[in-house]
């Protein structure tokens, strides 16, 4: 993803001040980088002209080959300066000490490489002159370059990188370069518009704001070690921060971004799924790959979960003769890539699985492609959340997942019974000048632990709709994705509908390790999915419609795919509501442009969801029976 989580950003900081003097601090692998490895710094020239900056470590030990490792970033490979030295290198200390080149790359237009940046570079299915350039033809020429000019190497590249850098590796993959036997593209952008800019055409407020300040280094072609800037916000309450903004068209006025930052001007100017963003969607361009493939993401990715998803589901089916691997835990957006991954927020996951994913899945996929070594890994790895455990199969979702439908009932019940009343529907005032918030107390940041949230704060607000079903006598498996298919109507022209589906534990359930102060357990509402849908796109995202006062209107959209069991004991809940702030932005339940909306634009209005025989609402999901 594009939006700078608090991992990333200390990954960043990290490579900004690691110069790893052998001995110092207290990170063991600096003193190895240094001891083992020498740094060189390249302008790799591509096809048109334009030359991008490189650094490449190369092992001193010049008796073996090694295969390149090879990550492309919009982050900066950071330090600059041949003397001065990442603190660790490639995707674990696994690889550092095994033995590979490793190569770090600015793309195109950012950092120290020439060019102009273009956020997430349209890839192109035809390159017939040397002009005709994307991220695919730069991945080709550095392969070339590399392999042609640094010494000792055995002829094989692997690439991965996590977020924006997920996407650069899954271009990589583009440049169809037979030296590239493996790649990993993780938490991937995928389709801008549905990973990072907008979900289901509801504008992602929080996460693109803290962004682009920092991103915005230079929007020239002129090289820079410059960092980007930072806002003053001037308080810690990001409820209270947006509001006083007001209409996100505020953004551009003076103490705000004063209309300074192209990459966010872009998204306010294409609020529809228009040519700009259909040039941005990457997952049509992935056929003829031949390159072993590794997708990995994370059950609690806020940023790029349809990227991740999305982009194994597309490889796996355009191309049925690659070998094509998945990988989904119970992390959030890159918590594969450090730290123990053993919980989120109160949320206890039993035990480590950070590490077992970097040694058992990530390196042993590496090594096995790129150094022949150990035998395969499974082709699909997914944690199975609610209880616990990692599971295998063949594809994804799995076969023996069947179709069901969880039906919204009178009296709040949900039940995978369909309604037999002919009439009926739940009625809640939206006031988009009181939104619900996304998490109790929003900080300036989209705080990632509200993906496992307790969601009692929503369900007691009389803007929320709540159904759940009995206690549960058996386990419930969900595995795929989930589609909401609501029958709504409003008193005003335009509405958006968020669906959260939540795990309700039983009277019983004792506080773990991990458990927050205050909280308690017992009758806790986890969140497990949820996403958004700004009505208006519900006939189609490039092209709007209003909707018509009091008329009953389908609306289906995709919530995500899940691996999570319900257990015995717990009930399965639904939330449906209209806003959720600062997270997406505020509908003026006014149909028009909702990036230009003034603030008296915003009014009240009554949203219905039907639940009768003639007019059902429910969600599609997939159910493993006897799990």
């Amino acid at each position: 993803m594009k939006k700078l989580t608090f991992l990333i950003a200390v990954l960043i900081l990290l490579a900004f001040n690691s110069f790893a003097q052998p001995g110092g601090g207290n990170n063991p692998d600096a003193a190895y980088v240094k001891a083992n490895y020498t740094k060189y710094e390249y302008q790799i020239p591509m096809r048109d002209g334009i030359k991008l900056f490189t650094s490449v470590y190369v092992p001193k030990d010049t008796t073996k080959k090694y295969p390149f490792m090879m990550d492309r970033t919009p982050y900066s490979v950071a330090p600059y300066g041949p003397d001065k030295y990442k603190g660790s290198l490639g995707p674990s200390s696994l690889f550092l000490h095994d033995g590979y080149i490793f190569v770090y790359q600015d793309v195109r237009g950012r950092w120290m490489s020439e060019g102009i940046f273009r956020e997430m570079t349209p890839e192109l299915e035809e390159h017939k002159t040397n002009k005709d350039v994307d991220e695919g033809t730069d991945t080709y020429d550095t392969i070339d370059w590399l392999i042609k000019n640094i010494p000792n190497n055995s002829g094989k590249v692997g690439a991965w990188g996590i977020s924006y850098p997920g996407f650069f590796t899954t271009t990589c993959l583009l440049s169809r370069h037979p030296a590239l036997v493996a790649a990993s593209p993780q938490a991937p952008m995928s389709d801008l518009y549905r990973d990072d800019a907008f979900h289901n055409g509801a504008f992602m407020l929080v996460a693109n704001f803290s962004f682009y300040p920092f991103f915005t280094n230079r929007q020239d072609d002129k090289p820079t070690q410059r960092r980007g800037g930072e806002l003053v916000y001037g308080t810690e309450d990001g409820y209270e921060y947006y509001m006083k903004m007001g209409s996100v068209k505020n953004s551009n006025k003076p103490g705000y971004y004063d209309d300074t930052i192209r990459l966010w001007n872009e998204m306010l100017d294409h609020p529809n799924y228009d040519q700009h963003w259909k040039d941005r969607n990457v997952l049509p361009h992935l056929h003829d790959i031949k390159t072993a493939v590794l997708v990995t993401g994370g059950w609690y990715d806020a940023e790029d979960l349809y990227g991740a998803i999305n982009t194994y589901k597309t490889l796996a089916k355009d191309n049925p003769s690659t070998p094509i691997y998945f990988t989904m835990g119970p992390w959030v957006h890159g918590g594969w890539a450090r730290g123990p991954g053993d919980h989120l927020g109160d949320v206890d996951f039993g035990g480590t699985t950070g590490p077992f994913y970097r040694e058992k899945i990530e390196f042993a996929f590496f090594n096995h492609y790129l150094k022949g070594m150990g035998g395969d890994i499974p082709k699909v790895s997914t944690f199975e959340t609610g209880v616990n455990q990692w599971k295998t199969y063949n594809t994804w979702p799995p076969k023996d997942a069947e179709d069901k439908n969880l039906y919204f009932l009178p009296g709040g019940k949900l039940s995978f019974d369909a309604p037999t009343i002919e009439t009926g529907a739940d009625e809640f005032v939206s006031d988009p000048n009181k939104p619900v918030p996304f998490v109790v107390n929003p900080d300036l940041d989209m705080k990632r632990e509200y993906m496992t949230g307790d969601q009692r704060f929503a369900e007691s607000r009389p803007d929320v709709l709540t159904y759940q079903t009995e206690v549960l006598d058996h386990d419930v498996t969900l595995a795929g994705n989930i589609w909401a298919n609501l029958k709504v109507s409003t008193t005003g022209t335009d509405a958006d509908w968020v669906v959260k589906v939540i795990d309700v534990y039983p009277d019983s359930a004792r506080n773990n390790k991990f458990t927050g102060q205050g909280v308690m357990m017992s009758h806790y509402e986890q969140m497990v999915r949820s996403e958004s849908m700004r009505g208006k796109f519900r006939n189609g995202f490039d092209k709007p419609e209003p909707f018509v006062p009091g008329q009953v209107s389908p609306v289906d959209f995709e919530l995500q795919d899940i691996l999570h069991t319900f257990k015995k004991g717990h009930r399965i809940m639904v939330q449906v509501q209209s806003t959720w702030f600062p997270l997406i932005d505020r509908n003026p339940q006014v149909f028009e442009d909702i990036m230009k909306a003034g603030d008296n634009d915003f009014k009240k209005a009554t949203n219905k969801v039907y639940t009768s025989k003639e007019h059902p609402s429910y969600l599609k999901v997939r159910v493993i029976q006897g799990n």
